[in-house]
């Protein structure tokens, strides 16, 4: 089998497959070109093998013609995918890299060679492990145990059925520099697909950092106010019924304001509505800047915001909500657009024993529309 190399190796391990649906055209001609980059590393393995068994030859250890023939034979094994994968057809199925075939076939090719030269029979034995080697960066449960199965049977056969003298030569000097070479070739592409077989585990990890962090960001966006950046109705009120809940839990006191910018349609009606999103923004980034950590506000709709109090009895929620009026009303509004003020008005209510969300927003609206009625640019509570 070839010695891998980092460009083809990555995407063979860390390639997603296409569940379900057609691989695109620009995914086929990448998956094609992956396979070619493969073929041509495994038939460089061959010929790196072939010269070896000319180096035995030369030695007289085995004849001439094994190098040649070890190579014809894994380079038509070679040409064959090829043919298959230029012509679309391993395209067919799940695996089209055909791994188990491939396996399967250069096995049969490294025993085979071992029974005709078992003179350099732990040559071909010792490349077996870089065959299943480079397998398992690619082969499921199933097609491992079925290869391994196969390759057993015919080890099984090699060893028990016959009394082939598997050697080790080592006689001569160039009997040693040959099989000092296969052992050499052999550990370093172990070490290679070890290598790379870390480097893919440190870069599928760092990709699943990356994907958990857009999935977080998806959430964080799913629960967020586009324009405003706060919490959006449904969030809001579920983080509502679960402060309640808790407050209830545990007999901690909890407060809510529903707060509302005055005259809102004026401001749209006189400036336009880029103006009229942008005093959103600025009004929610204002408060956020100025409510506690434990604190949760969000969109209710249109201009109404509800900010959540958790811990917070009604005495100590006024004074808080009367700075952020105070604040709100103090800002320069004139940037953008002249003579231009807003101010805000809020329902403040404190939850009551046994009490459930829907009754306590009910309270806090009830309150809001005290505040405006009396003028706006005021608290009210419930």
């Amino acid at each position: 089998m070839a010695t891998a190399a980092f460009p083809f190796l990555n995407p063979i391990a860390a390639e997603p497959e296409s569940v379900g649906r057609k691989p695109s055209a620009k995914a086929l001609s990448r998956r094609a070109r992956q396979r070619r980059q493969i073929q041509g590393m495994i038939a460089a393995s061959y010929v790196v093998d072939a010269l070896i068994l000319l180096v035995y030859a030369h030695a007289g250890t085995i004849p001439a013609i094994m190098g040649p023939a070890f190579a014809a034979s894994g380079l038509a094994s070679v040409a064959f995918y090829l043919l298959l994968s230029e012509t679309g057809f391993t395209e067919r199925f799940h695996d089209h890299y055909f791994v188990t075939p491939q396996l399967i076939v250069s096995a049969a090719i490294m025993l085979t060679f071992t029974y005709i030269v078992p003179e350099v029979g732990v040559m071909f034995l010792c490349t077996l492990f870089v065959v299943f080697n480079f397998g398992s960066l690619r082969s499921t449960a199933r097609q491992t145990a079925l290869v391994w199965t196969a390759t057993a049977l015919g080890l099984a056969g090699l060893f028990l059925l016959t009394d082939k003298p598997i050697s080790l030569p080592h006689d001569s000097y160039l009997e040693r520099f040959a099989t000092m070479s296969v052992f050499v070739l052999t550990i370093g592409r172990c070490m290679f697909l070890g290598m790379f077989s870390s480097q893919m585990r440190q870069s599928l990890y760092a990709s699943g950092v990356k994907l958990r962090e857009a999935y977080k960001r998806i959430e964080e966006l799913a629960e967020l106010d586009e324009l405003t950046g706060s919490f959006n109705r449904r969030c809001i009120m579920r983080m509502l019924d679960d402060e309640i809940a808790r407050a209830h839990r545990i007999n901690a006191p909890c407060s809510i304001a529903l707060i509302d910018l005055d005259w809102f349609k004026r401001i749209n009606d006189a400036f336009g509505h880029p103006t009229g999103d942008e005093v959103l923004r600025t009004f929610a980034i204002t408060v956020f800047a100025n409510i506690r950590s434990i604190d949760r506000f969000g969109r209710y709709g249109g201009e109404e915001f509800l900010l959540l109090l958790p811990d917070t009895s009604s005495e100590a929620a006024a004074p808080i909500l009367d700075r952020l009026r105070a604040i709100i009303a103090d800002l320069d509004w004139s940037a953008f657009s002249p003579g231009m003020t807003v101010t805000i008005s809020a329902g403040l209510a404190t939850l009551a024993a046994d009490e459930n969300p829907d009754t306590l927003l009910a309270r806090a609206d009830s309150a809001l529309y005290a505040a405006k009625a009396r003028g706006r640019n005021r608290i009210a509570s419930a």
